[in-house]
């Protein structure tokens, strides 16, 4: 657990709040609880329904001007160094350029952007910005997998082999009512949303293995991509996947990840190496690695610090950031990337392999698969469909690293295997 702000700025930053309910709620609330008054100050909410939020009332109480658009706050003439997004995923690229546009560093939550034609767009605007993003893989802030990046840059485990990552999340059928984009691949007026547990519950156990499996500068990509989809919930998209991706290093990451199980299990990785073995969830609530030699090094829980670190470092960074003033030096020497002297943990150019992936995973399965009725449970104490024996059969499947269809089960269905290496555009339907 951090402390009160861990940020060393001695200006206030201000700051922009774009979401207040769901995952937002937990941005204000650290915002408003682990922030020493003076620190920060919130120049603005941009939420439509933001009297619905329980910490209206307090952000009124500390004159936060309210806004139905990002365009209406900086229309009234308003400014800020930091904007935290964290609305639905269908309006973070538009919100975040028009943050750009205006002159603000960003945090945004994952994923970057619903195609990756979007994430491509981003990156070339941020370049011009002379601002930066990052985005909210909270894993990829923590300090154990930082310390195992280390290592793995060192090449103290040899070149990657195979990751695996599992995760069982059931959910309620609350949880696809509760707006009107869950369990959605497109809005109404047709901006892809593309939700499902791999692009939004469970994005940051596939994006850690993209992002663990080669360095910050110079990622291991994908190159091809052979995905299962599968749902039991009444929804558009899938509740259920199964895929393999496989890296231009010739290593492969497998995923196996559902909101339709019987039980709950998970996260879970597994990374092997040519001379080692990291592992995590299963048999330790540490990152644990055994080398060829039985030598044994821990990591320690991705999940023991602040879910929000990477709110405090974003906010240091915005600080330290508006710390530079370009008159006092010669503006000669002033770019785009000196004006911002930071080094993005996670930010777009680290996020795109996850959102690259999630649209030859949609590619590979256009058509959702439903699993087989009689196959289909309804829990009624806790109002949530799930399937039969999917728990048992989806481990056993990570377990043997196969694909549902390659392990026998009758109810599965092989996916279409695409390419990714020049893969720019997600053209979605026909």
């Amino acid at each position: 657990m951090l402390n009160k702000t861990t940020a060393r700025n001695k200006k206030e930053v201000t700051v922009l709040i774009v979401g207040i309910g769901g995952y937002g709620f937990y941005y204000v609330k650290s915002l408003l609880e682990d922030f020493q008054r003076g620190k920060i100050r919130i120049s603005g909410v941009v939420d439509p329904l933001a009297k619905q939020s329980r910490y209206y009332l307090e952000l009124k109480s500390r004159k936060a001007p309210f806004f139905n658009t990002i365009e209406d706050f900086f229309d009234d003439g308003n400014s800020a160094e930091l904007a935290i997004i964290s609305s639905p995923i269908h309006h973070h690229v538009q919100q975040t350029i028009t943050a750009l546009k205006y002159g603000c560093n960003v945090l945004m939550e994952k994923p970057a952007g619903a195609t990756v034609q979007d994430v491509d767009r981003l990156i070339s605007i941020e370049k011009e910005s002379g601002k930066w993003v990052m985005v909210g893989y909270q894993w990829s802030y923590s300090d154990s997998i930082r310390a195992l990046i280390r290592d793995i840059r060192k090449g103290i485990f040899g070149k990657p082999v195979r990751f695996k990552t599992l995760c069982f999340w059931p959910r309620t059928n609350e949880y696809y009512t509760r707006n009107n984009w869950a369990g959605k691949q497109a809005a109404a007026d047709g901006s892809w949303i593309l939700d499902s547990p791999a692009n939004n519950a469970m994005a940051h156990f596939l994006h850690n293995l993209l992002f663990v499996s080669g360095s910050y500068e110079s990622p291991n990509l994908p190159a091809i991509v052979e995905a299962e989809l599968y749902r039991a919930n009444t929804i558009e998209n899938y509740d259920t996947a199964a895929c393999r991706i496989g890296l231009q290093s010739g290593a492969e990451l497998l995923f196996y990840g559902t909101h339709a199980t019987a039980t709950g299990k998970g996260p879970m990785f597994n990374l092997e190496f040519e001379n080692a073995t990291v592992s995590y969830g299963e048999s330790s609530d540490e990152i644990v690695a055994i080398d060829s030699n039985g030598i044994r090094r821990s990591y320690g829980s991705p999940d023991r610090e602040h879910q929000f670190k990477k709110l405090f470092e974003a906010v240091e960074a915005a600080g330290r950031t508006a710390d530079i003033n370009p008159a006092k030096d010669n503006p000669m020497e002033i770019n785009s990337r000196t004006v911002n002297p930071i080094n993005i943990v996670c930010g777009l150019k680290q996020s795109r392999p996850q959102t690259l992936c999630m649209n030859g995973i949609q590619e590979s399965m256009r058509n959702i698969r439903d699993f087989p009725v009689d196959m289909i449970r309804f829990d009624e104490s806790d109002k949530r469909y799930y399937v039969n024996n999917l728990d048992i059969e989806l481990y056993d499947c990570y377990q043997q690293n196969k694909l549902p269809n390659e392990a026998g089960l009758g109810w599965a269905e092989k996916g279409k295997v695409v390419k990714l290496e020049n893969y720019t555009f997600f053209p979605g339907k026909q």
